[in-house]
């Protein structure tokens, strides 16, 4: 599990609370209960409902009871919601955005984001990335993928590569291309492993 600080942004707390932002903030019309942004964050409840209690706090987030659940939502009316919105689109934003643009393209078994975001996203640090590389296993057309990468970078304001490889070809790993994507930081879209779908591979969530 990963343990240092991400580097993609210096004003935030930690690793988990930029999660949550991108998933709470990113759409002010969703409401999510503390449950499924924990699950969609991808960290534990107890700090889920840790760092959600704070945005509350700070008016940041609106709540209401729904029977047992809590549910949570962007407070757009907040003095500082068009610049929070953002700094979070655009340092933590990639991982929400890709998974709700590639969740519904035929062919994709496996998705990652690797490159300069994932290192920066794992802790190493270096120049905020200029760009988002995407690797996508699997039989997926060239088009939808291209439909993607150009969807991504209009909301994302900032380049999206997708690489499109298959899955024989991922699971031997023998292109260097390939084995070194596999062997540095790289941060789950989708795929069997992941609960979003969505989830971590060798760059894990700080809890």
């Amino acid at each position: 599990m990963k343990t240092g600080h991400s580097a993609l942004t210096p004003f935030l707390r930690s690793d988990a609370q930029g999660a949550i932002l991108a998933e709470t903030m990113l759409d002010p019309a969703v409401e999510l209960s503390f449950a499924s942004v924990a699950r969609r964050a991808g960290v534990l409840p107890a700090v889920a409902h840790r760092e959600l209690t704070r945005l509350i706090e700070a008016d940041v987030l609106h709540d209401r009871r729904d029977g047992n659940n809590r549910l949570v939502r962007a407070n757009t009316e907040h003095p500082l919601w068009s610049l929070m919105s953002q700094l979070v689109i655009e340092t933590y934003g990639p991982v929400p955005v890709l998974q709700g643009l590639l969740a519904d393209v035929s062919g994709v078994v496996e998705s990652y984001l690797y490159g300069s975001w994932a290192a920066r996203r794992a802790g190493q640090p270096g120049p905020p990335p200029r760009d988002l590389d995407v690797l996508v296993v699997g039989t997926a057309s060239r088009t939808d993928l291209l439909d993607v990468a150009e969807a991504a970078s209009a909301r994302l304001h900032t380049e999206v590569n997708v690489h499109r490889t298959s899955t024989e070809a991922w699971a031997a790993r023998t292109d260097p291309f390939l084995a070194t994507v596999a062997s540095r930081p790289k941060v789950q879209l989708t795929g069997a492993q992941t609960g979003r779908p969505g989830g971590e591979s060798s760059s894990e969530r700080s809890t």
